[in-house]
């Protein structure tokens, strides 16, 4: 049976945390396992002597290229100067160990007793194996090193500005040392987002995740909540506002060299995560379907004393002030079920232990175990049915962020008493929140959702002070518009996390369903080079829901038929933005080819209530509308006739892909211009039906100039979308006016 000379894990007792590293010494592990696993024959011809010795040579010269590279990052790499050398120097001595041991070309050449081969000494061979495998995974760790040292020293310089930032007491001043944070964020953005596509531990992955999400919300926040400091100085609110932000990123940066590094300040390792009692199910689960493969080697004691633990985190859910009931008796009653079944399993093994004839679980024992863990699997569905029901219900009241306009309105009109009562209302909502997402936690299902839900609940448990603290700014100086903007932001944060929220909420579904991980026919992973096309293309779809989600809530009236068709048309591609991430629901290729021409049906119906919309327009504005109207159809027509293609092979497959969000992107950039024309076409014709005014003075009035593709597609998010904050930092001269 073949082999790997260090088995199936090749890393040799070195860890390897990164897929790069992991996907580098792949095809060394091919070469040399082919050599080692030769087929044995008395006789070889001459082609396989000429092939074993390609394939030792092909090693040897790549090790040798690749030394040559360990060594010339030793030299630019002072600590690292020694074990890189030594590194180095034995991945060299074995790659030309194995060329000599494979250089068997010719059949004439006598077997000597002198020199060792291939055929001749296979432990020599496979001694040279380890020490190649070992030595080149040791010189790619400690080149990942050098990344590590990247990271924090890009994080080191952002600290640094981050400081000098937190001092400033000029315009003139902050303007310019931002400009250079905004660069510095830029490159950390770009380091970590890398890392943490490398990484392959998923907790890893989710945590490098979710403080990356602060940093990129923080920093559009710190630009903000710094104009209000300098432009207000002797505000509380507005420090006590600054400084809450200074201190999440400080947070946040430091989580992220915790990431890469494996440690803690202090060299203390890394917390683990509380068991959640998803987990804490499945472990005991396990346990006692175990019990029916060891009947003497168990403490069964042990069995009750871990339910009791489990029970005791129930308290989360019986404990909850926003726990129905009803919903808490039932839990009570399974909870109790759960308990009397275990105890009755106990009884029927101690039974069967006592037995002399039982040397397996005994019929009773096998009627108690699946009692047992059926009591446990209600319990869990309860859970499960609790938390998402809880989360369901939040959403649904807060979806319409009444008390972030009350907020809004109270502050702009200076009304300290409104926002104190409508900052009582957010506290509380924000309360319930924290507590749902804990909710959330226990059910989640894996650790990168528990992790996922952890942040969601340290989001809201800052942000909801920071809203208020804002609000509170704006009430002492309701005329500032530098401190509106303010608190714009922290509410845009807020309902941001209700969004990541919802979405979280379906993928607990996805893994309690057994949805999540589904592989059909066509699912499968595109190439690299087409996984980075496709993120591209959905990042860029992703900006263009955005825009249509923010031109729809300026729409008076936003169950108008095109404001609505046009929220579902964005709601889908979203939908599609979310499979180019691996997230969602839509799980394979077929399902975003399905969903594709049901947007392209809604691509339709918006013509035609395009069309009744022109019917009451005048000439210019007609034209205008019906111009862009066939625009509209013709791309619709393109993304179902593409999703309607059939075709063959993972190739083919993935282009068509491509093909679809594309033809998305169309449609919905048709839809963003169309969308600010038509909401003010219909205010104008509103106010002309209302008016005396003729119908010339509204035909004479002119359009909003077309918004450019290039400045819909120009919001690249590049690192933490850093790049946005150009337009922001443009009208930081103009501070001193406001």
């Amino acid at each position: 049976m073949a082999s790997s000379p260090c088995g199936s894990n090749f890393d040799c007792g070195l860890e390897i945390k990164t897929r790069s590293v992991e996907q580098t010494l792949i095809p060394l592990v091919s070469q040399i396992t082919t050599l080692i696993n030769h087929k044995e024959k008395p006789k070889k011809s001459e082609r396989t002597l000429r092939a074993i010795q390609r394939v030792g040579q092909a090693v040897s010269g790549a090790v040798g290229r690749f030394v040559a590279v360990g060594e010339a990052i030793a030299v630019e790499n002072e600590e690292l100067k020694e074990e890189m050398g030594l590194a180095c120097f034995e991945a060299r001595r074995a790659g030309n160990a194995i060329a000599q041991l494979t250089d068997v070309s010719t059949l004439e050449q006598p077997e000597s007793d002198e020199r060792s081969t291939v055929f001749s000494d296979r432990t020599a061979m496979v001694k040279a194996a380890r020490m190649l495998l070992s030595s080149v995974t040791k010189v790619l760790v400690l080149a990942d090193r050098i990344v590590i040292k990247q990271i924090i020293t890009s994080r080191n310089k952002v600290l640094v500005t981050l400081d000098q930032l937190e001092r400033v007491t000029t315009f003139q001043e902050f303007v310019q040392i931002f400009s250079q944070f905004g660069n510095e964020m830029v490159e950390f953005a770009h380091l970590t987002g890398d890392r943490q596509n490398d990484l392959k531990d998923e907790k890893k992955k989710a945590r490098m995740a979710a403080a990356r999400a602060v940093l990129e919300k923080c920093t559009m926040m710190l630009l903000t909540a710094s104009k209000t400091c300098l432009r207000h100085p002797d505000c509380e609110s507005a420090r006590i506002n600054k400084d809450a932000v200074f201190q999440r990123m400080r947070y946040a940066l430091e989580q992220v060299i915790e990431i890469v590094t494996d440690s803690r300040p202090g060299g203390e390792a890394q917390s683990v995560l509380p068991i959640s009692l998803y987990t804490g199910i499945k472990d005991f689960k396990g346990k006692v379907e175990g019990l029916r493969e060891s009947l003497y080697h168990v403490s069964v004691e042990s069995l009750s004393a871990q339910l009791e633990a489990l029970l005791e985190q129930m308290e989360d859910f019986t404990d909850s002030p926003y726990t129905h009931h009803e919903q808490r008796e039932g839990l009570l009653q399974l909870c109790s079920l759960a308990r009397q079944d275990t105890h009755t399993l106990i009884a029927a093994w101690t039974q069967a232990q006592q037995s002399a004839k039982a040397t397996e679980a005994t019929e009773e024992v096998e009627l108690a175990i699946l009692k047992a863990c059926q009591s446990v699997g209600e319990l869990r569905k309860e859970l499960h049915k609790i938390a998402v029901g809880r989360a369901t219900e939040l959403l649904k009241q807060h979806s319409e962020h009444l008390a972030l306009h009350a907020l809004k309105a109270g502050g702009g009109e200076g009304n300290l008493e409104a926002v104190a009562e409508y900052a009582r209302t957010l506290s509380e909502q924000k309360e319930q929140l924290v507590e749902t997402c804990r909710l959330l936690c226990h059910v989640s299902g894996t650790e990168p959702l528990e992790i996922t839900c952890i942040h969601a609940e340290e989001t809201f448990h800052v942000i909801g002070p920071q809203i208020i603290s804002a609000a509170q700014t704006l009430a002492l100086h309701p005329s500032s518009k530098i401190a509106k903007e303010n608190l714009d932001v922290f509410c845009e944060a807020w309902e941001s996390q209700l969004c990541d929220m919802a979405v979280l909420l379906r993928e607990i579904n996805d893994v309690f369903e057994g949805r999540r991980g589904d592989k059909k026919t066509y699912l499968s992973l595109p190439r690299p080079g087409e996984q980075s096309t496709i993120a591209k293309l959905g990042l860029e779809l992703r900006l263009l829901t955005s825009d249509v989600d923010s031109e729809v809530e300026r729409w008076e009236d936003q169950e108008h038929d095109i404001a609505r068709h046009s929220q579902t048309i964005s709601s889908m591609a979203y939908s599609m933005y979310l499979f180019t991430r691996g997230e969602g629901l839509l799980k394979t290729t077929l399902d975003l080819f399905h969903q594709a021409e049901i947007l392209s049906e809604q691509g339709f119906q918006l013509c035609s209530h395009l069309h009744t919309f022109a019917t009451q327009l005048v000439d210019d504005d007609k034209a205008v509308i019906l111009s862009e109207t066939e625009k509209l159809a013709a791309s619709s027509q393109q993304l179902q006739m593409g999703a309607k293609t059939p075709v063959h092979g993972k190739s083919a497959t993935f282009l068509k892909v491509e093909q679809s969000i594309q033809n998305t992107k169309g449609v919905m950039t048709v839809v963003v211009f169309l969308l600010p024309v038509c909401n003010k076409l219909l205010k104008k014709h509103k106010s002309e039906r209302n008016s005396l005014g003729s119908p010339q003075d509204w035909r004479d009035k002119q359009l909003p100039t077309p918004l450019r593709e290039e400045a819909l597609n120009g919001k690249s998010s590049n690192g933490f979308g850093v790049k946005s904050l150009e337009q922001h930092m443009a009208g930081l001269t103009f501070l001193e006016s406001k």
